[in-house]
């Protein structure tokens, strides 16, 4: 074994100590042992005892941890730590920024035990809230994590919008008459961006080409045929595609559909299709309805676009209200006024649902039935005060391990409408998961699902469950299903909507936002409902006020 390996060990064991607090000058002297193995200037396997406790900065007790290391492959003590550790603790542990004392904070105040949690908590503005944390440490934790993240080379679409679109305009820049759009996972809006396509027409192929080879906009440049690859400095894989303008029509449907909607589209048309003026051409020879972009995912919505049945899918403008939000009363950083004066004079919208975390989420101030009753007398003032919006009395109510909400039916009574989601305890089995959510959604409070599985995408995948149960259930007992549009989650998953939808259950668009800015999230959710067939009248929030208050009332008259 050489040195590096051994000393890394003995880092791992100073770390573990710190972060369960044994004696400091123990854990000193163990991290001080790990640097001098480290830089060494001979290797330490095959000496005995009696040399390594001679080495300065070894001493007897770290020469026996080596000696153990060298005879078992790891030290008892260790193992006893690392059996009393969550494998996501001691993953924080790795991220630049963080030392052990912060990831125990992390750990033990907040409750979060894995990276995504964490990188979540980091864009929820969380850390702050912790001893000795603050804007700066948080920013720099998010950075890490992000960094991490795209050194797998994947990235959340959120992440990479903007970076599109700058790459776009330095492409119109180059070819201010080229015809150009993006295609691929990004034009079909997906969650997770592996690779940005770009598709650009120009009079002469080979000028452009050439003229691609020369810029520097993208680094790490490889060519096969016209394509064009290469990496940008965030380390996002880019190929552009270049081709004469009487043929980018036809190479962009071919580029941006999946493999299986391509093939589908292809094979239903009676005869070539030769340099087409548009996508809809494509459509129209194949004798289906034009399918946008977004829903060219398999075969789908195929057989709808042959029977001009596509539906007209939901936009940002048919929102009429944003339900499932965070104020200071949790773990929010807006009040509830000026949560509701931005719905009202920004985004012009007529309610908002307050849905701050309930009596079980501690780590983020759930609110105990007192501050309940508080904020419900706070929100009958601000209605009478504020006009323009109305505010109805919702909570984020914990679902326990048995699918149990965590207030007595009497509290619960008192919400106009409650979203019910798992925040604790997330290690289950599919059926355990199921079971839980069922429970949940047959107690007749429960008005939507929140966010069904808890992923956090790139970082959790989430618990399984068995979606056809989840959702037939839901079905039966008149539950909304979230579709949250935090950009890290976006959970009802858009695969699924369409079966939800079949089913008649209704979905709801909810940014989960715990500040003013986090409203703008809703775009997200709406790129993922349109992604998943969504249109206005299968909306919860799409419903104006007046028909939004009848369904919440309808709802409390089954109880």
């Amino acid at each position: 074994m050489e040195n590096k390996p051994i000393a890394r060990k003995l880092r791992l064991l100073s770390q573990l100590m710190e972060l369960h607090d044994v004696n400091p000058f123990k854990v000193k002297s163990i991290a001080n042992a790990a640097f001098k193995v480290d830089k060494l200037p001979f290797p330490v396997a095959g000496k005995t005892f009696a040399e390594l406790e001679k080495v300065d900065g070894i001493g007897k007790s770290i020469a026996g941890k080596i000696i153990e290391l060298f005879e078992t492959d790891t030290m008892a003590e260790l193992e006893e730590l690392l059996e009393k550790t969550p494998a996501g603790v001691i993953e924080m542990m790795g991220i630049k920024g963080i030392g052990a004392k912060k990831v125990a904070i992390i750990w033990r105040e907040l409750g979060i035990e894995n990276v995504g949690e964490l990188f979540y908590a980091c864009n929820e503005n969380r850390l702050v809230e912790a001893k000795g944390f603050g804007l700066k440490t948080q920013e720099d934790i998010k950075k890490a994590i992000e960094f991490t993240m795209a050194s797998h080379g994947k990235f959340l679409y959120a992440q990479i919008r903007q970076t599109a679109h700058n790459l776009i305009d330095q492409l119109k820049g180059i070819f201010p008459d080229g015809l150009i759009e993006c295609a691929g996972e990004f034009r079909r809006c997906c969650e997770i961006i592996s690779e940005l396509i770009i598709v650009v027409g120009s009079r002469d192929q080979e000028v452009a080409f050439n003229s691609l080879l020369q810029s520097t906009i993208i680094g790490d440049l490889k060519a096969e045929g016209y394509h064009i690859s290469g990496k940008l400095e965030n380390g996002l894989h880019v190929t552009i595609v270049c081709v004469e303008k009487r043929y980018f029509f036809q190479e962009l449907f071919t580029q941006t559909g999946d493999d299986e909607h391509v093939k589908a589209v292809l094979s239903r048309t009676a005869d070539t299709i030769d340099q087409p003026t548009s996508e809809d051409l494509i459509y129209k020879k194949a004798v289906m309805e034009f399918i946008l972009p977004e829903l060219r995912e398999g075969t789908t919505f195929i057989e709808k676009a042959e029977k001009n049945a596509l539906p007209t899918l939901i936009t940002h403008h048919d929102l009429k209200g944003s339900l499932h939000n965070h104020s200071i009363w949790s773990d929010g950083i807006n009040t509830v006024e000026e949560m509701a004066l931005y719905c009202r004079d920004e985004l012009k919208l007529e309610y908002l649902g307050m849905c701050d975390h309930s009596k079980s989420a501690f780590y983020a101030k759930g609110l105990s039935i007192e501050r309940v009753l508080q904020q419900q007398e706070e929100i009958d003032h601000l209605n009478k005060k504020i006009n323009g919006v109305h505010i109805f009395k919702g909570i984020e109510s914990d679902i326990l391990y048995d699918g149990s909400l965590d207030y007595p039916d009497e509290i619960l009574a008192r919400f106009d409408f409650i979203v019910a989601s798992v925040h604790s305890i997330l290690k289950m089995d599919e059926e355990k998961a199921t079971s839980r959510l069922i429970k949940a959604i047959e107690n007749p409070y429960t008005t939507i699902l929140g966010h069904p599985t808890g992923r956090l995408l790139l970082s959790r995948k989430g618990y399984p469950i068995n979606y056809k149960k989840v959702i037939d259930a839901c079905a039966v007992n008149n539950v909304v299903i979230e579709i949250n549009a935090n950009p890290l989650r976006l959970d009802l998953d858009w695969r699924w909507h369409q079966y939800a939808l079949d089913k008649g259950v209704w979905l709801s668009i909810n940014p989960d936002a715990h500040r003013t800015e986090g409203f703008l999230d809703t775009e997200y959710g709406v790129m993922a409902a349109r992604k998943g067939g969504l249109y206005k009248e299968r909306c919860l929030n799409a419903l104006s006020l007046q028909e939004i208050t009848a369904f919440f009332n309808k709802k409390k008259q089954t109880v």
